[in-house]
């Protein structure tokens, strides 16, 4: 079963490459996703990774939470579940 992966404080440089090859150490990376605003392109600062396997997932956790990338220091947890918003009007 696969594993979603929150990761906070990142830099406005990390890509969601840089980001998977810091994940892929732990384990087998399904996805790693540096999340952007839609107006500038540019990162806000946090992503999302998916590992296949939730034992490298939680290895990873432990390893990666308050370590240094891009020289930010990381935040690292499980991602909770995305909550249902109601639709937007305009």
């Amino acid at each position: 079963m696969s594993s979603n992966i929150y990761v906070g404080n990142l830099s406005y440089d990390t890509t969601d490459d840089s980001l998977s090859a810091a994940f892929s150490q732990y384990g087998s990376v399904l996805s790693a996703r540096v999340i952007t605003d839609r107006m500038t392109g540019r990162s806000r600062g946090f992503g999302f990774v998916e590992m296949e396997d939730n034992g490298e997932a939680q290895a990873a956790i432990s390893a990666l939470n308050g370590s240094s990338l891009d020289g930010r220091d990381l935040k690292v947890n499980e991602a909770k579940p995305r909550e249902a918003r109601p639709p937007r009007r305009w």
